[in-house]
């Protein structure tokens, strides 16, 4: 869009960069200018520079690519900020790594109640299946656990068992597990919030977790100090966002406290990261319970800080066989895995959501999962009248051939995550890949399959389940080969993924009018990246750093010149 009307000076200008706008009206330009943190114009770099008044502040994109903010369509920002503390595990294979790294953390944390690591591969030990013994060997006198990188299973010492009481087991819900031995003891394998729960709670971290284990809220509330120290948390993460050229957040686990944390801190200094955060509904909740999700859809609705949305589970996840499949496991025939929700019951719950002109995201991963929920979105459709609810399902790892052409028919967004695919980014091909087996793999995080159908595909990360970084993520999309010849190729180009990770996440949360191009009136969410992206051989995309992070008009990241 050229510079037209009356000129006005800008509060900030970016120019010497190529601009990639998402806008298919004027795609590309030389640089862009920001008023009043809107876009004020964007053009050529001459017209730009005509608009710097004595005060205007200028960056120098050096060449680089200057793209919109990217927006997460699925993260979880306050227990990811709280697991930067944490042991991360990312790499460290075989049990004399493990040991090392284990000790090495313990000992510069000696006063520590719990201690906790992440990313913890399904195969850390290779074959062998990981048991408070192996944990017992390595840190026999403290009480330590540690997750696997999807976060649905945790491993814990004995020490961590007992302090948890859950040595002898205990009852629990529908798709959780404490993974008990001959002797009648755990065996250290803990399947699912309900069963692992106790002992995080060990680590005096449960607030960050409950918008994710209850959607409740702290009891006791916390004091002014716990208070002070969780908006620090959330300060952390806000700050881990911004340093990776994110400016919209949709947050996938939520409740009250963690809105009243952030509207504090925007209170107080202003947020570097607009944010949705939604109510999480869980299995045991009473319908009444959807209330609390109209109450923060009332009380939160600005550009900064909003919900409108409705979180739900109805699975698991695919290595622990948690994930609800249409047809048996490969290596577990007489096991399809059990819904946190009958599909009755979750047809209810869909029905009551979109009754309140409230949009709902669901854990789905299992083909069995994603039919249950498309069903469900069906039912809410035909009780309510059909809308632009723009619904979504979240991760959809297997899907079923009949349900690809349904996200299209429903208008139902398909949440995806780059880095989740094994072998794509971090995660290794087992067990994953045999859990699956080989007829499911053509349908297999099928991000192509569902876009070519029509869907809108959003990409996100599932931090901390994966990187945070986008641009990984876009590498990890690009990059992407089928496990088997002949299956499709799911792979997306780079401006696919860069839309992806824009375009398409501003769609997913009804802002496709004020956010995720680079236009005249927009927000004034930008990145300034280190190199041209379209100049970078796809392999080598990783070392594209965010030089500057813009948000709402102010710079939320620069590194350090």
């Amino acid at each position: 869009m050229s510079v037209t009307g009356t000129v006005r000076q800008a509060d900030l200008i970016v120019f010497n960069g190529r601009v990639l706008t998402m806008d298919d009206d004027l795609p590309a330009a030389e640089a862009v200018a920001v008023k009043d943190g809107a876009i004020l114009a964007v053009g050529s770099r001459a017209a730009i520079e005509a608009l710097k008044g004595p005060a205007t502040k200028v960056i120098d994109a050096k060449g680089g690519s200057v793209i919109p903010g990217f927006i997460e369509a699925h993260m979880h920002l306050f227990s990811g900020a709280a697991e930067l503390a944490h042991l991360q595990l990312i790499g460290v294979h075989g049990f004399d790594a493990l040991r090392d790294a284990v000790r090495a953390y313990a000992a510069k944390r000696p006063d520590a109640p719990m201690l906790v690591a992440q990313s913890a591969d399904y195969t850390i030990l290779g074959d062998e299946r990981v048991t408070r013994h192996h944990l017992d060997a390595i840190l026999p006198d403290r009480p330590f656990c540690m997750a696997a990188p999807d976060h649905h299973t945790m491993w814990a010492n004995t020490k961590a068992l007992e302090a948890a009481g859950v040595l002898h087991g205990r009852a629990l819900g529908p798709g959780n597990e404490i993974v008990m031995g001959e002797d009648g003891l755990a065996e250290g394998e803990l399947r699912e919030g309900e069963a692992f729960g106790p002992v995080l709670a060990l680590a005096d971290e449960e607030r960050v977790r409950l918008g994710l284990s209850t959607g409740g809220e702290p009891d006791p509330a916390p004091t002014p100090a716990q208070r002070a120290a969780d908006r620090d948390i959330m300060r952390r993460g806000l700050a881990w966002c911004a340093e990776h050229g994110i400016t919209s957040i949709q947050n996938m686990d939520g409740n009250l406290y963690q809105l009243e944390l952030l509207a504090e801190i925007e209170a107080e200094e202003g947020l570097s990261c607009r944010v949705k955060m939604p109510f999480h509904f869980k299995n045991f909740m009473k319908l009444e319970m959807l209330e609390k999700a109209s109450t923060m859809a009332t009380r939160y609705d600005s550009e900064w800080l909003s919900s409108r949305m409705v979180k739900v589970f109805y699975d698991g996840v695919l290595d622990s066989w948690t994930a609800v499949m249409v047809e048996p496991y490969a290596d577990r025939l007489d096991w399809v895995g059990e819904p946190l929700f009958t599909p009755a019951e979750f047809k209810e719950l869909a029905v009551a959501i979109d009754a309140r002109g409230l949009q709902i995201a669901v854990h789905a991963i299992g083909d069995g999962a994603v039919n249950a929920v498309l069903d469900g979105y069906e039912a809410a459709a035909k009780a309510n009248g059909k809308r632009d609810s723009r619904h979504r399902i979240e991760h959809i790892e297997v899907v079923a051939p009949t349900d690809v052409p349904r996200f299209s028919e429903l208008g139902v967004i398909a949440s995806m995550q780059p880095p989740h695919p094994p072998g794509a980014m971090d995660f290794p091909l087992e067990p994953t890949v045999s859990r699956i087996g080989k007829a499911r793999w053509p349908l297999s995080y099928a991000w192509r399959t569902l876009k070519s159908a029509g869907a809108h595909v959003v990409f996100a990360s599932d931090w901390p389940v994966a990187s945070i970084d986008p641009i990984r993520g876009m590498q990890a999309a690009m990059l992407r080969k089928p496990w088997a010849e002949g299956d499709p190729d799911q792979s997306f180009s780079l401006m696919e993924s860069l839309a992806a990770y824009t375009v398409e996440g501003a769609h997913a949360e009804f802002t496709e009018h004020r956010k995720g191009r680079l236009k005249e009136g927009f927000m004034a969410d930008l990145v300034v990246l280190s190199h041209d992206i379209e100049a970078v051989e796809p392999r080598q995309l990783h070392e594209v750093r965010p030089a500057v992070t813009i948000c709402g008009g102010k710079v939320t990241y620069q590194v350090a010149s």
